[in-house]
């Protein structure tokens, strides 16, 4: 980490683990006045330079996810089916 900045490495693994259209659910957000409701989910936008995960939420907030602060996963969406008969 350099003058606040995560080290190069670490946001080429952000960027590796959270490309565009990666689906991610909020389990806990750190101290932000404009929360987003923890079980929020979102799709990931891009992953800018300083390493953080914007996010476009379900709810309509464009709030990105700082690794180390906010408490995240990766969800996988289901499948929806569609029966041929």
């Amino acid at each position: 980490m350099t003058k606040g900045f995560l080290d190069k490495k670490i946001v080429e693994k952000i960027k590796d683990t959270f490309p565009p259209g990666t689906r991610v659910e909020l389990i806990k957000m750190g101290e932000d006045i404009h929360r987003i409701p923890d079980g929020s989910k979102g799709t990931v936008r891009l992953v800018d330079d300083a390493g953080t995960i914007h996010t476009n939420w379900d709810t309509g907030s464009t709030l990105g996810l700082i690794v180390g602060e906010d408490l995240f996963k990766i969800v996988e969406e289901e499948e929806q089916c569609t029966s041929i008969e």
